[in-house]
């Protein structure tokens, strides 16, 4: 498992992570729309997804604050997973939070037997990119077009993938 090696020579963050449940789907919405999508999860679509049973949802809490400063959210399906989110508060970013969430959020998909991960990222998102080339994930794939931009143009998504097991 290279990953959990990199994760281990890693420096702690100064934050815990935990499962979100749907009590936190009002603050899990306001923390995607501080993510830059185009479309946006209001919160009776956080609280479904956070009550499905095959979507795993962890939260990133900064010191003792009891609302995460960020979340990351996946759909398992057999051995294989799609992050579906993930956000970090704007005001929090840069500070390692999403390296805990992320370093956390895969030892959990591991223990669920999960051993493919996929994501989509807009290629131009440099730190999100980077963020997950640091954990190994690798482009498999391309969709020119994918994403809708403000000014009504459309930006690609790179296809990325990282073996846990």
């Amino acid at each position: 498992m290279d990953w959990l090696d990199r994760l281990r020579r890693r420096r702690a963050a100064p934050a815990r992570t935990g499962r979100l449940d749907t009590a936190q789907a009002r603050h899990v919405a306001a923390l995607h729309h501080q993510g830059g999508f185009a479309r946006l999860w209001d919160p009776g679509e956080c609280a479904a997804l956070l009550a499905d049973p095959s979507v795993l949802a962890d939260g990133v809490f900064s010191g003792s604050a009891a609302e995460p400063s960020g979340f990351v959210m996946s759909r398992i399906a057999a051995d294989e997973a799609e992050i579906l989110s993930i956000v970090v508060a704007k005001g929090s970013r840069r500070g390692g939070l999403a390296q805990a969430l992320l370093a956390g959020h895969l030892a959990r998909l591991a223990a669920q037997g999960v051993a493919r991960l996929f994501l989509e990222v807009e290629d131009a998102n440099a730190a999100a990119v980077g963020l997950y080339r640091q954990f190994g994930f690798a482009e498999v794939g391309r969709r020119e077009g994918y994403y809708p931009k403000p000014d009504g143009s459309r930006a690609a998504a790179l296809v990325m993938r990282l073996d846990l097991g």
